[in-house]
């Protein structure tokens, strides 16, 4: 048997606890040649309320013996109280050592962040709380869009729903792809969903700036994405040196002009396909996007799927 011990807490979010637990509960009704014994843990055991108010029944987790297989942290709102519980992290940090694999759903990564499991490591976590655990854990190398990422016998996952795509993983590499199939044909889910969270993500995030310069520079970019946003007339707006900007937008911001503005603009077409009509000439126009290859080509790159695609997928007219 694979023990398998799924760390939680109160607030939270069932789906990081049941979507995993159930993708390993239909790999051994398929016929897992060595199937999981599934340990819901929290720090005093007995009764832990989700975030949606339902009810999950855990084993406290200094009763838990090692060694065990899977280590796998929930994530939720509750996870920052979480991090901060001495029990709950000794209890982590204790069933690690002996893991042969440890790994993370949402903001889960806090918790295995916090209890040191993901020092220098290369992760991911929901979209909209990756700047969030860059800040408290600087070392880390975080790629927000990716669905899940192995870093040797790390795992980590996107928000939520990515915690199935992760079991699916895991099944895969402990059983073959043929059964990790099966599984998803079962659960009646992608075995390997296109693209990564970069589809889902509702917003452009970059910290906020100290500078007036920077501030207003965003400002412009946001207010009209069509417009010539070229470091030099931004430069020329601020009222300072193309090489001046350059320097302290990233300085300010983590990341180049010319970046933010395809971020914007990316952004800008998403609510356009999402809520209009248009043909894809139009948007990439109103968008500030040459041709609708440069638009074709933005688009996946920051999405991991095309503008038609992610039209079919979320389009609300």
């Amino acid at each position: 048997m694979r023990q398998v011990v799924v760390v939680t807490f109160p607030e939270t979010t069932l789906l990081d606890v049941v979507g995993p637990t159930e993708v390993f509960h239909t790999a051994n009704a398929q016929g897992a040649t060595e199937p999981y014994s599934l340990v819901v843990a929290s720090s005093d055991g007995g009764a832990v309320r989700a975030s949606s108010g339902l009810v999950l029944d855990t084993v406290a987790i200094g009763a838990v013996q090692g060694p065990i297989d899977t280590l796998l942290a929930a994530g939720g709102v509750g996870v920052r109280a979480a991090a901060f519980d001495p029990v709950l992290v000794a209890g982590v940090t204790r069933l690690a050592q002996s893991a042969r694999r440890v790994t993370s759903v949402c903001t889960g990564a806090f918790l295995l962040a916090e209890a040191g499991l993901l020092e220098g490591r290369r992760v991911t976590t929901h979209w909209g709380r990756a700047a969030a655990l860059a800040r408290r854990f600087p070392s880390l190398d975080i790629d927000p869009d990716r669905i899940f990422i192995r870093d040797g016998n790390v795992w980590t996952s996107a928000g939520v729903t990515a915690g199935i795509d992760l079991a699916l993983a895991l099944v895969e590499d402990d059983h073959g792809p043929d059964l990790a199939r099966e599984v998803a044909r079962w659960l009646v889910v992608f075995v390997q969903r296109p693209g990564g969270q970069g589809q889902f993500s509702s917003h452009v995030a970059v910290p906020a700036p100290r500078r007036s310069e920077v501030r207003g520079v965003l400002d412009a970019i946001a207010a009209d994405p069509a417009a010539d946003l070229s470091v030099a007339a931004l430069a020329r707006a601020a009222g300072l040196s193309e090489r001046h900007l350059a320097r302290m937008f990233r300085a300010e911001t983590g990341t180049t002009v010319a970046d933010h503005v395809e971020a914007v603009r990316v952004e800008s077409a998403r609510r356009l396909l999402e809520g209009d009509e248009s043909g894809l000439a139009v948007v990439a126009r109103q968008c500030g996007f040459g041709t609708v290859e440069t638009f074709h080509r933005a688009f996946k790159r920051r999405t991991g799927i095309t503008p038609g695609e992610h039209r079919a997928r979320f389009a609300t007219v």
